[in-house]
């Protein structure tokens, strides 16, 4: 039988099915799992031109409705039994009340997903790179009380915080876009950032993220007062570059490697 320790790296999903014949092979997956914490980012294809915006200010209305499009989450994947759960500690969208949880076995090479709340069945592959050093935390905004999630897989690093506006209950993020008051308001929906990149002697770089913005963008991660305190780059919704500082919740496996060298 699988376990947590034998997922850890990256992996990326190839199809996923459903009983009613409905596939996807285009939706951009990709999870990375750490010692118990993982980061998942999903991205629909068509995604419109992003050239010029520089911050969440920036983004239209069409670009936030495509951005509400995506889902990505982030927690602890857990044991029960014969199955594993991902438990969500932030989720891009909002929360459907049904667990994440699935019956996971290797054939052939393929990791195969099924549900077992929900109908499907997902293929995952995992990346050929270095899954050592394995590292993750949950932090805490000192300033907001937003938490986030940073997991590190040998070169490969995913971030994800949580935004600051409430999501509307009982409708989808899209819907929530839709009927925003302002172009402000359904900015402030989006904003929530799940983000991969790849961490090297050139820095912590971003190279997708559910806010394209960030592309490109350098993370910056390092530890203050002896681990006690952590602090990430970031941008202000204006555009300003900005420092947040977080409370360490908890961390997991090879700590020396979760700062910038």
């Amino acid at each position: 039988m699988l376990q947590i320790e034998s997922l850890r790296g990256l992996w990326r999903r190839s199809l996923i099915l459903w009983p009613d014949g409905r596939r996807d092979t285009e939706t951009d997956v990709a999870w990375l799992q750490g010692p118990s914490y993982y980061a998942d980012l999903r991205q629909p294809p068509r995604r419109p031109d992003f050239r010029g915006v520089t911050a969440l200010r920036h983004m239209t209305k069409a670009q936030a409705a495509w951005a509400a499009g995506q889902a990505g989450f982030a927690g602890r994947l857990e044991r029960d039994g014969a199955f594993f759960e991902w438990q969500r500690a932030l989720d891009f969208r909002p929360a459907s009340g049904q667990p994440d949880a699935g019956s996971l076995r290797l054939e052939g090479g393929v990791l195969i997903e099924e549900g077992r709340y929900a109908p499907y069945v997902e293929h995952w592959h995992q990346g050929a790179g270095a899954r050592t050093p394995c590292v993750a935390l949950r932090l805490r905004d000192r300033s907001t009380g937003s938490e986030a999630v940073l997991v590190r897989a040998g070169d490969t690093f995913m971030y994800a915080r949580g935004r600051m506006a409430a999501l509307p209950s009982g409708i989808s993020l899209t819907e929530s876009i839709e009927g925003a008051a302002s172009l402000r308001a359904a900015q402030d929906l989006i904003d929530c950032e799940i983000s991969i990149g790849r961490a090297g002697l050139e820095g912590w770089i971003i190279k997708r993220s559910s806010l394209p913005f960030k592309e490109g963008l350098h993370l910056y991660p390092s530890t203050r007062a002896c681990g006690a305190k952590y602090h990430t780059a970031d941008l202000t919704p204006e555009g300003t570059s900005a420092i947040r500082e977080w409370d360490i919740l908890d961390i997991e496996g090879d700590e020396w490697a979760v700062a910038a060298s």
